[in-house]
């Protein structure tokens, strides 16, 4: 074996799954697919240093992606798309695919820092015109969206809380302020003599000036009132006398 074979490898810090494209890449669907894609790709492109075209002439297209690293060709396509949009990769309009941030991966240099410098000075040499590279700022997972529908859930809720502790108008003059739920109680309690005691409470207003913090409240004590000043008559069915 040659003393002079180069070695090729990935040198990753601990934290490189913390990062906060790893972490959304991981949490999509298949997010652990394309992870397995991405890192076949930056081997693959470790000998050409971060550059993903065979003899700088032929592109690893999804098709020829696809033999490469197994997967099939929809997969692929979505991968690539997705890498775009994280700015894991860039793709030039000549088919070459460079491996963003992987200058920081390579096991062996003599300043990190001035490969990175030297290794985007070489993109913008390549002459070629950048595409599919567009980022996002609304990349979302699934738990972000299932998130964010409960928060709309919620939001729906507390809007139907606030419609039912919303006061209507009833009676005629429209001077009786009632909620849904207080409504439904007086339904509940006095049934069809309800619109009595709105439409009594709605005169008195008119014609006379009353004024209450709670209609609801006012309607049950002259109600309660009522009882008192006429209490129902008890008739004795039982006589003392044979």
């Amino acid at each position: 074996m040659s003393a002079n074979k180069k070695y090729y490898y990935l040198k990753l810090k601990d934290n490189f799954f913390d990062s906060e494209e790893l972490i959304i890449l991981q949490n999509m669907q298949d997010g652990y697919l394309y992870s397995d894609i991405l890192f076949k790709m930056y081997l693959r492109s470790l000998k050409n240093e971060g550059k993903l075209m065979f003899n700088d002439i032929i592109p690893y297209t999804p098709e020829v992606l696809a033999q490469i690293v197994r997967h099939n060709v929809g997969v692929i396509e979505k991968a690539i798309d997705l890498f775009s949009k994280l700015g894991l990769i860039q793709v030039m309009d000549d088919g070459a695919i460079y491996m963003m941030h992987i200058q920081n991966y390579i096991g062996h240099s003599s300043s990190e820092a001035d490969r990175q410098r030297e290794y985007q000075t070489k993109i913008k040499e390549s002459g070629g015109t950048l595409i599919s590279c567009k980022k996002t700022n609304r990349i979302t997972t699934p738990e972000k969206e299932k998130e964010k529908e409960k928060e709309k859930e919620k939001e729906k809720e507390k809007e139907k809380e606030k419609e039912k502790d919303s006061k209507h108008k009833y009676g005629e003059y429209k001077h009786v302020l009632l909620t849904d739920k207080e409504h439904e109680k007086l339904t509940s309690k006095f049934g069809s003599s309800t619109i009595e005691w709105i439409t009594k409470m709605d005169e008195g207003i008119e014609l006379k000036g009353y004024v209450y913090k709670s209609h609801y409240l006012a309607i049950l004590t002259w109600h309660r009132k009522e009882i008192e000043a006429n209490p129902p008559i008890k008739l004795n069915l039982y006589s003392d006398n044979p």
